[in-house]
């Protein structure tokens, strides 16, 4: 039993590690080839902040472990929408227009909206994969007709590199991405059947895991005075999630889960504290302290949902 915990862990490490050091790496590298800080945020860093998303959705749709896919991203984006937003707003109260609320938090919704309702009758096939994706590259355009693509990079780039810098750390952080993602898949599998517990609760503890990093960096910027951060950056990864990484492994395998009553129950709690929070938002244009121990107190029912 520690022997699969120990290989869960080091998965779960290796998978956010090795993405945070590729997609840096990445980003600074298409900057330095003079690639607008637009165009890194819609493609680059929108997609590369969600590969272990992405990653642990392909294998486990290789290796029929739907639940732990599916769980993965719900546990990602309720952790994200709620502990994230509450812990950097207690630091520093985020301000932000209605207009980057509507646009970031419609797509939000949007994109698990159609999660949800491909995951109605309990199978992600590969024609619905192909319509995710699709849907991701709505988002895109949402994107570039309002100028958040440069934002969403600020939050990342902090400068500049050149190739004989960038390019093994991408090499690194990818085979840390690979090796990591199969680790985190067939742990949690090994666990859940060890413990007696359902892989769509490993998948939730996993998206919790995936979600850590992003909480304490923006918690770190926030402490430090950091005025950038950003709704753009907040909810990026929670766009594409739903849709992009679920949709790639589907693209691979059917995603199938095996408690569609209890996956669906998560699934509703996580778009109406989506709403709330987004609400929150828009009514205040923005989250100030008391706004974020709300947000904090709506995660802890997730567990039990």
């Amino acid at each position: 039993m520690l022997v699969e915990v120990g290989l869960f862990l080091l998965g779960l490490a290796l998978l956010v590690v090795g993405a945070d050091r590729a997609v840096r790496a990445a980003a600074e590298l298409a900057l330095f080839y003079g690639v607008s800080a637009f165009f890194v945020g819609v493609t680059v860093i929108s997609v590369g902040t969600s590969v272990p998303e992405m990653t642990t959705s392909v294998y486990g749709a290789l290796y029929g472990a739907g639940d732990v896919v599916v769980g993965n991203i719900v546990g990602s984006e309720t952790a994200q929408i709620t502990l994230a937003i509450g812990i950097v707003a207690l630091i520093s109260p985020i301000v932000t227009g209605r207009r980057n609320v509507m646009t970031y938090g419609g797509a939000m919704v949007l994109a698990m909206v159609i999660m949800v309702l491909t995951l109605d009758d309990g199978v992600i096939g590969r024609s619905e994969g192909v319509v995710m994706m699709l849907a991701y590259v709505q988002f895109v355009y949402i994107l570039y007709t309002s100028e958040g693509g440069e934002e969403v990079a600020e939050e990342v780039i902090e400068e500049t590199s050149r190739p004989e810098r960038t390019l093994p750390r991408i090499a690194l952080g990818l085979a840390m991405v690979v090796v990591g993602g199969h680790l985190l898949v067939t742990g949690g599998v090994d666990i859940a059947r060890s413990m007696g517990v359902s892989e769509y609760t490993i998948g939730l503890l996993a998206g919790l895991g995936t979600t850590t990093p992003e909480i304490v960096v923006a918690g770190v910027a926030a402490r430090q005075g950091s005025g950038g951060i950003s709704v753009g950056a907040i909810l990026g990864s929670n766009i594409t999630d739903p849709v992009f990484s679920l949709g790639i492994g589907a693209l691979v395998a059917d995603v199938r889960v095996a408690d569609v009553a209890a996956v669906s129950a998560s699934m509703t709690y996580m778009l109406v504290v989506s709403v709330v929070v987004l609400g929150l938002f828009y009514w205040r244009q923005g989250i100030d302290r008391r706004a974020a121990v709300a947000c904090l107190a709506l995660y802890v029912p997730s567990f039990l949902v």
